[in-house]
């Protein structure tokens, strides 16, 4: 085996592996930037709708009581608030009579919007409070074996847990992140090139000039 096939194949295992760890960091900071925290719910209060719904930042914040195909939901059913926030339950007028009530040793927010009704429209409004701060499990005490359950956290010093994405298909890619991903499609083509060359015309150009 010549010298020159050495080199080549020397310099193509150098260039494969420098790609592919280009590659792999551009993946590993995207994968890093997706993620999110959410508080750390109780199973059962993820209900028959599950969705969640971070509005810290916000003064208030509606939900509806009787979502869902069947009126059996709280929608959104998760919500992260602030301390302050007013939170109104509004009446779908499906699925029967509702209320809202927090499960015995639920957490620390005292919800409860007294006897269930059906009525469209009717409201139950509860605003938090440093004495809330915490995770919340509550739900419709007439429909509570079929899951009509629901989550409410307030404040930021809760338990959280990482999730991919904050619950959307698009994976968010910040600037940094970004840039890398150029620079190493820039490094992989150029190596590419380099690459070509090096196979096509020996391992010492210069030599081959000066020749």
């Amino acid at each position: 085996m010549s010298s020159d096939d050495v080199s080549r194949r020397a310099f193509m295992r150098t260039a494969g592996g420098a790609a592919a760890a280009a590659g792999a960091a551009t993946a590993t900071a995207g994968t890093a930037a997706a993620q999110e925290v959410e508080p750390d719910w109780p199973s059962a209060a993820n209900g028959n709708v599950g969705s969640y719904t971070d509005a810290r930042g916000q003064d208030s914040v509606t939900i509806s009581v009787g979502a869902g195909d069947q009126g059996l939901a709280f929608d959104p059913t998760l919500v992260w608030v602030d301390e302050g926030t007013t939170i109104t339950w509004e009446w779908t007028g499906a699925g029967g009579a509702h209320n809202v009530q927090t499960v015995d040793g639920g957490g620390p927010a005292s919800l409860d919007s007294g006897d269930p009704v059906g009525e469209e429209g009717a409201t139950y409004e509860y605003e938090t409070s440093g004495e809330d701060a915490g995770i919340t499990h509550y739900h419709c005490v007439p429909h509570t074996a079929v899951g009509m359950h629901g989550g409410l956290a307030v404040g930021g010093d809760i338990a959280t847990v990482e999730v991919g994405g904050g619950g959307s298909d698009a994976v968010f890619v910040p600037d940094a992140a970004r840039a890398l991903g150029i620079a190493t499609f820039m490094a992989m083509v150029s190596t590419l090139g380099l690459a070509f060359v090096f196979m096509k015309y020996g391992g010492t150009i210069t030599g081959r000039e000066q020749a």
